[in-house]
């Protein structure tokens, strides 16, 4: 489990394309000190399994389901990526409850520059437009933000300077996909009252 607080901005250092998978190596710092293989780390919020650590860089094999099914597929080396390490039981919870299982793609749709913050709106894949709600929590790339606004298959998001600099998000331009994860919450209230509603029925 993760938090949506990212931990370090790392780099893709190399990709080696399998028959139906890819192996990345990722280079970061703060995520491989003391990583061990079988950790889990959030590469732009996708868990990843830790096969193998070189010094700064971890190797992680990437199954064809999760490139398909993730913005992971369309990453080159040299690619700036959000990093964070499962949380540990001692910790503060400081975003939401991330589980690393990504649900579908967004695309940006735009940016707007303010004094202080940016605001950034993506597209919202129609499957998982329910569970997306104002004030609501969504993370991105991997981090944990605040929905404000939900409209036309798209919802914003505002920046702070600090997720500016110390994410991707500060680097994605209109037009480039982005992993999204729902609340979990969210899809487990969904799922036991639709059951109740089915007991009712019968």
């Amino acid at each position: 489990m993760f938090t949506g607080i990212v931990e370090e901005l790392g780099e893709l250092a190399d990709v080696e394309a399998l028959n139906d998978a890819a192996r990345f190596r990722v280079r970061g710092k703060t995520v491989t000190a003391g990583a061990l293989h079988g950790e889990s780390i959030a590469v732009n919020g996708v868990c990843l399994t830790v096969a193998d650590v070189d010094g700064d860089v971890f190797t992680a094999d990437v199954m064809k389901e999760t490139l398909d099914r993730t913005a992971l597929g369309s990453l080159r080396p040299g690619a700036r990526v959000n990093l964070e390490r499962a949380v540990r039981a001692d910790q503060r919870l400081g975003g939401h409850i991330v589980q690393g299982h990504v649900d579908g793609t967004g695309v940006v749709v735009s940016r707007e520059p303010a004094e202080h913050w940016e605001v950034v709106r993506v597209s919202l894949p129609a499957a998982l437009d329910r569970y997306v709600v104002e004030k609501g929590s969504i993370a991105v790339d991997g981090v944990s933000l605040t929905v404000f606004a939900v409209a036309g298959g798209t919802f914003s998001v505002s920046l702070i300077p600090t997720t500016l600099q110390l994410t991707t998000l500060g680097l994605r331009q209109p037009g480039d996909p982005v992993n999204l994860e729902v609340d979990v919450i969210a899809k487990y209230v969904e799922k036991l009252t639709a059951a109740h509603r089915t007991d009712v029925a019968s």
